[in-house]
């Protein structure tokens, strides 16, 4: 007979005794199934199934099979040797969903019969072996790598772009405030040379602006000279040049000093 959970007298005169136990309780077995991938990567896959004696079911339960872990584990075996060879080992982590649940499937309708319910199934572990971790990880490793070098390529030609484009608006900038200066400074020119002819009867435009480089050139020494640390010679040409420069400075200093009596 089935004795119910709770308390029991039993009669031995009568050749009744305890034949054995079955446990309402959910239980769990643990199975590592050692399999090859598609690609030929060994790996090992550890599978969790929970279970409990279906209520009613507790006579097959108990008398149809005299080991359930070894059923269990056979079925396990037997599912994820069927699977995992269809997948590579990179597809293998993304199907443990697919796994647990064919496994799931499977045993509900093997173990249904002996008087079995199962509760759940987990893909829980899957290890490749050592080797093949180090070598996924340094395909990893590199190519984020060639990532990063990638995106850092892209930056620096940004930077370049970005530089490039900023020292082209900054050219167009100089060059538009030296052609200003320029204009400037011809306006100026021709504002002196007119008001410099007409105070001083009998000078040409042309000695006026010989005055004027003159003394252009003058301050430009004298600006280089005062520099500190200046090491800046001004060699000329030639000696022809050379005479020629200090011809035009004394005639300049004579004009000037006969313009001014």
């Amino acid at each position: 007979r089935l004795a119910s959970p709770g308390c029991h007298v039993m009669n031995p005169f009568c050749g009744e005794n305890v034949r054995g136990y079955v446990s309402q309780r959910i239980q769990q077995v643990d199975v590592v199934c050692e399999t090859k991938t598609k690609d030929n990567v060994f790996v090992n896959v550890m599978v969790s199934v929970q279970y409990k004696v279906i209520h009613g079911s507790e006579f097959a339960a108990a008398y149809t099979l005299s080991n359930t872990v070894q059923q269990l584990t056979s079925y396990i075996y037997d599912v994820v040797r069927a699977i995992v060879p269809t997948y590579e080992l990179d597809n293998v982590f993304a199907a443990k969903e697919e796994m647990a649940v064919t496994v799931r499937e499977t045993l509900k309708k093997a173990m249904g019969e002996f008087g079995y319910e199962i509760v759940d199934a987990l893909v829980t572990e899957i290890d490749p072996d050592q080797k093949v971790k180090n070598a996924m990880n340094e395909i990893n490793a590199a190519q984020r790598m060639r990532e990063a070098t990638k995106d850092k390529a892209e930056a620096d030609k940004l930077l370049v772009v970005k530089q490039a484009e900023a020292e082209s608006e900054s050219k167009y900038l100089q060059g538009l405030g030296i052609a200003r200066q320029r204009q400037a400074i011809m306006k100026g020119l021709q504002e002196s040379v007119v008001s410099f002819s007409g105070q001083i009867p009998g000078t040409s435009a042309r000695t006026v602006m010989d005055m004027m480089m003159l003394t252009q050139y003058n301050d430009m020494i004298k600006d280089v000279g005062a520099q500190p640390r200046s090491n800046t010679i001004f060699i000329p040409d030639s000696m022809d040049e050379l005479g020629k420069l200090r011809s035009g400075v004394m005639q300049g200093n004579l004009a000037t000093a006969r313009m001014l009596r």
